[in-house]
């Protein structure tokens, strides 16, 4: 008993796990997420819909974007803004891995009359010879993703960004980081059965790295029959340490932002929005 609590509370290397396709394929769970996103009251899986319609409308300016704007949204769920942005004219793709999100947004396409290319896949393997004017990825995908997936992605939208195109995400900033406590927490069917149908107990670990601001909430679900693990990291960012990123990848920030939805970036914003551009010497998608 004592090894296998020291085995779940243990601390991994930073991004030594990858577990993220788990919360979008799973059966159960992606019912759960779907839930979430659709919950208008809470901003777990995705933001209110009074901000995403400003979102929306901030962006439809600040790209000028309308009939022919080619946009694609890396990690579109059920589809929030790539109904809105089809809703303007635009030629808009939507790439997610979770069939089930994708079964949503697809059914909402179609009552609303809208044509959406929406492909499912993960975005980290994605591939096309297409170009696009604007490239999303929202609420705050790139964190998740380890430093030699955030360089891939990067590389990959300087492939297929289109002359003139921009790239609009966002990420956490060092303030979120410095307000998150380590912790542990346990009880039987953790989080009101979200992480399975058949009861269960559950354990939260939640790991700080100082050194590098990233933050692990590791989940440790045991079964009758099992014990499994999901893994959810968190990279954290200043405007220097960003921009490095997106330098290496051969791509140039054009502007800081507070949010996606162009609010200001001040020194106690929780997030940040970055739109970038192609540089001179913009790297293949691989």
């Amino acid at each position: 008993m004592y090894n296998d609590l020291a085995e779940i509370c243990s601390r991994p290397e930073p991004f030594s796990v990858y577990t993220a396709d788990v919360l979008w394929t799973d059966e159960h769970i992606s019912e759960q997420m779907l839930r979430f996103h659709l919950d208008d009251n809470t901003d777990l899986a995705s933001r209110r819909s009074d901000f995403m319609e400003r979102s929306v409308d901030w962006m439809v300016h600040e790209f000028q974007i309308g009939a022919g704007v080619r946009i694609i949204d890396f990690g579109c769920g059920p589809g929030h803004y790539t109904t809105r942005l089809a809703k303007t004219g635009a030629m808009v793709t939507g790439i997610d891995f979770s069939p089930r999100s994708l079964a949503h947004a697809t059914a909402v396409a179609e009552q609303e009359h809208l044509s959406i290319n929406y492909i499912r896949q993960n975005y980290l393997e994605f591939e096309t010879t297409e170009k696009y004017d604007l490239i999303i990825m929202i609420f705050c995908d790139f964190c998740a993703l380890s430093p030699s997936q955030r360089q891939r992605m990067l590389r990959k939208f300087g492939g297929l960004l289109a002359a003139g195109g921009h790239i609009l995400l966002d990420v956490h900033t060092c303030n979120t980081y410095d307000r998150q406590a380590e912790k542990t927490v346990f009880g039987p069917d953790l989080m009101n059965g979200f992480w399975s149908k058949n009861p269960y107990y559950g354990f939260l670990n939640t790991f700080k790295y100082p050194g590098c601001r990233v933050t692990l909430d590791k989940y440790t679900i045991v079964e009758a029959e099992r014990r499994w693990s999901v893994y959810n990291w968190l990279q954290y960012f200043d405007s220097e340490s960003i921009g490095k990123e997106f330098s290496a990848a051969g791509l140039n920030i054009s502007a800081f932002y507070g949010d996606v939805a162009g609010a200001p970036l001040t020194a106690s914003s929780p997030d940040m929005a970055v739109v970038a551009v192609a540089g001179k010497h913009s790297h293949p998608t691989i």
